[in-house]
C-alpha cells in the first residue's frame, strides 16, 4: 500500500470513528467531560457500553443497544463511551475488551458487570432489576441520595486524595496576565466568591487536583468579588466558574470547563488537554546503549528494524521514518518511546525480540517492566501498524518473553548520515605484468 492510499484509509477510519451512535438515537454519548455529572452524580440507573468504533462485536451490538435505549426511555438511561477518544472514563472500571457493559445502579461507585445475552430484551430485563433494587432501597430509607456517594458533590465525593492548598496558585488582577496569559503552561482557573457554597465544596477537590497535577498543569483561583477586572473581562456570571487557558496562549482567550467537579474529573480532563499539547515523539536511531535505556523507561518502547540502506536508498528509508513519525503523532498521548535500527546493525536486539524470521521492515513493542514484547505480524504500513498499536493500547495482542529476560546492550555505531548507501569498493587487479601465454601453458598443464 502506498502512502496516499494509507492516508485515505486513515482518513476513512477517522471519518467513521464516531458512527456507531448519532445524536438522534436514544443512546446518550458519554465523554470524559460529562461522565461524572451524567452518570455518577445522577439518581438514574445507567447501562453503559464501553466500545471501540472498529470493534466488530460492538457494531453487532448497535441495533440491540438502540432498541434497549428506546424501550427504557424515562425508566433508565442507556449510554455509550468511545474508548478510543475517552480512555480515562473506562480506566477506573478496568475496561480491557470491547464491548464492556457496566450497570450503574444503587451504588454508583461499584458498578456491576453485565454478562447476560446481548439482546434488547435481556438488557432491558437487567436494567429493570436494578431499578427495582433502587426503589426498594429508597422505600427502606437507604437510598435517599439521588446521586449515590458521588451525588452530593461534597468533600470527598470523588474518592480523591487530600491535596495541598498551597498547590492552588492565588491569582489577582495584578498577577493574572503575567502568571496565566504570558505563560506557556496549560491553566485551569476557578473564579469564585467566598460566600458561595458550591465554591466551598469544590475547594478540597480543587486542591487535590492541583497537587496531583503539579508539574504538568497549573490550577489557580481568583476571588471574583475582589479582583473584578479579570472577572469582568471573562464575563463571570456565576460561581464557581472554571475557565481553561490553553498552553502557549497569547491572545487571552479561554474556554469554559464543563466537566465534573471532583478531583478525579478535573485531573482526567486536564491530563487529556495536556496530552493534546505534547509534541510528537522523536523516532531515534539506536546508535548505542543510552538510546535503548531511554526508550525502555517508557511504558512501551516501539522498536522498528528497517531494511539496509542499499535495499531502499535514502528516499525509501525516509518514507519508513515518516510512517513512524505519523504513528508517533497519533499515539503521542501514550508517551511511548520510538526507536529504529538498520537490519543487522543490532543483531542481539533482533534476536532478543524474535525478529529473525519476519524479514524487514519489522516492528516490536517492548514492555521493559514485564520484559515482554509483541511483534507486528501485519503489513508495515499506516494501517497495519495502527492496528497493531491499537490492540496493544487496549491491553490486547499476544506477547512473548524477551529472550534472556533482559534487553541486550546495544552496539555503538555511527548514525545514518541521511545519504544513499555506497557499495563497497571492489579490489582492482593490475594484469599488465601478467604473460597471457604463460597462463595458457599453465592451463594446458592442468588439463
Amino acid at each position: 500500500m502506498d502512502m496516499t492510499t494509507g492516508w485515505l484509509v486513515v482518513a476513512f477510519l477517522a471519518a467513521t470513528a464516531h458512527a456507531l451512535y448519532s445524536p438522534s438515537d436514544d443512546v446518550i454519548e458519554l465523554t470524559s467531560s460529562n461522565f461524572q455529572q451524567k452518570v455518577i452524580q445522577s439518581g438514574d440507573v445507567w447501562l453503559v457500553e464501553f466500545y471501540a468504533p472498529w470493534c466488530g462485536h460492538c457494531k453487532n451490538l448497535v441495533p440491540e443497544w438502540k432498541k434497549a435505549a428506546t424501550a427504557l426511555k424515562g425508566v433508565a438511561k442507556v449510554g455509550a463511551v468511545d474508548m478510543t477518544a475517552h480512555q480515562s472514563v473506562g480506566g477506573p472500571y478496568n475496561v480491557r475488551g470491547f464491548p464492556t457493559i457496566k450497570v450503574f445502579g444503587l451504588n454508583k461507585d461499584k458498578p456491576e458487570d453485565y454478562n447476560g445475552a446481548r439482546s434488547a430484551q435481556a438488557l432491558v430485563d437487567s436494567a429493570l432489576q436494578q431499578v427495582q433494587k433502587v426503589v426498594k432501597a429508597r422505600l427502606s430509607g437507604k437510598g435517599g441520595k439521588s446521586g449515590g456517594s458521588g451525588g452530593s458533590g461534597g468533600q470527598g465525593s470523588g474518592g480523591s486524595k487530600p491535596g495541598n492548598k498551597d498547590d492552588v496558585i492565588e491569582l489577582t488582577d495584578s498577577n493574572f496576565e503575567d502568571q496565566v496569559l504570558n505563560s506557556d503552561d496549560l491553566w485551569l482557573v476557578e473564579f469564585f466568591a467566598p460566600w458561595c457554597g458550591h465554591c466551598k465544596r469544590l475547594e478540597p477537590e480543587w486542591a487535590s487536583a492541583a497537587t496531583e497535577l503539579k508539574g504538568k498543569v497549573k490550577l489557580g483561583a481568583l476571588d471574583a468579588t475582589v479582583h473584578t477586572v479579570m472577572a469582568s473581562r471573562y464575563q463571570i456570571q456565576g460561581f464557581p466558574t472554571i475557565k481553561v487557558f490553553a498552553a502557549g496562549k497569547k491572545d487571552g482567550d479561554a474556554t469554559d470547563y464543563q466537566g465534573g467537579r471532583t478531583a478525579s474529573d478535573i485531573v482526567a480532563y486536564a491530563l487529556d488537554a495536556h496530552a493534546e499539547n505534547i509534541p510528537p515523539p522523536e523516532v531515534v536511531e539506536v546508535v548505542g546503549s543510552e538510546v535503548m535505556k531511554a526508550c525502555a523507561e517508557k511504558q512501551l518502547c516501539v522498536v522498528s528494524f528497517l531494511p539496509h540502506i542499499l535495499d531502499t536508498g535514502a528516499s525509501g528509508r525516509n518514507q519508513y521514518l515518516e510512517q513512524l513519525r505519523m504513528m508517533g503523532e497519533k499515539y503521542k498521548k501514550k508517551v511511548w518511546g520510538w526507536v529504529w535500527a538498520e537490519a543487522g546493525a543490532q543483531s542481539a536486539l533482533e534476536e532478543a525480540l524474535g525478529i529473525g524470521g519476519f524479514g524487514y521492515p519489522a516492528m516490536a513493542a517492548v514492555n521493559s517492566r514485564k520484559m515482554k514484547y509483541a511483534t507486528l505480524k501485519g503489513s508495515f504500513s499506516e494501517t497495519g501498524i495502527n492496528e497493531f498499536l491499537r490492540e496493544l493500547s487496549v491491553g490486547r495482542g499476544s506477547t512473548a518473553p524477551v529472550k534472556g529476560a533482559a534487553l541486550p546492550e546495544a552496539q555503538t555505531i555511527e548514525p545514518w548520515d541521511g545519504q544513499d548507501g555506497q557499495l563497497p569498493e571492489e579490489e582492482e587487479w593490475d594484469l599488465s605484468d601478467v604473460e597471457l601465454d604463460d597462463l595458457d601453458e599453465d592451463s594446458k598443464d592442468e588439463l
